[in-house]
């Protein structure tokens, strides 16, 4: 049964909740851009994993995890599906064998160039619902995490 003294958090923590209106942010942001990647077969997440990986030349799975801020299932799910369709590719790793490192494949870098027309397009519309201030702010949040030059 729900009472006065239920209520009183649960409003509190509908209005006031960072992380609850931050995820959704986070879904609707998600959301354009993967909508314009899908014609490529792409995620916005996979498209950050390429670059990162593309940056680091050869990636092991615990720094692109760092990097992204991701755990490691999250990473190793959407590594498989990306070595499925060819845009990545595991490498001997002569020190740990257990480490399975991997680079992007030429069907990858190929992607990437040809994702930027729909990067352009998902960065305007994801411009148009934060507003100028509202990427401004993120940069400067990003920026005082440490983020801003590590991810994507």
């Amino acid at each position: 049964m729900i009472t006065k003294k239920t209520v009183a958090p649960l409003d509190c923590f509908a209005r006031d909740c960072i992380a609850v209106r931050l995820r959704l942010v986070n879904r609707v942001i998600t959301s354009v851009y993967d909508e314009a990647l899908r014609p490529l077969g792409l995620k916005v997440s996979q498209m950050n994993i390429l670059v990162v990986v593309a940056k680091l030349g050869v990636a092991r799975p615990a720094e692109v995890c760092e990097i992204l801020q991701m755990d490691t299932s999250t990473l190793s799910r959407n590594v498989e599906r990306m070595r499925t369709k060819g845009w990545l590719v595991t490498v001997a790793d002569a020190e740990d064998a257990r480490t399975q490192p991997f680079r992007i494949t030429t069907a990858g870098r190929k992607l990437l160039k040809r994702v930027v027309p729909a990067w352009k397009r998902a960065q305007q519309k994801a411009t148009e619902v934060l507003g100028t201030e509202g990427v401004a702010m993120l940069g400067r949040v990003a920026g005082t995490l440490g983020l801003s030059k590590q991810s994507t």
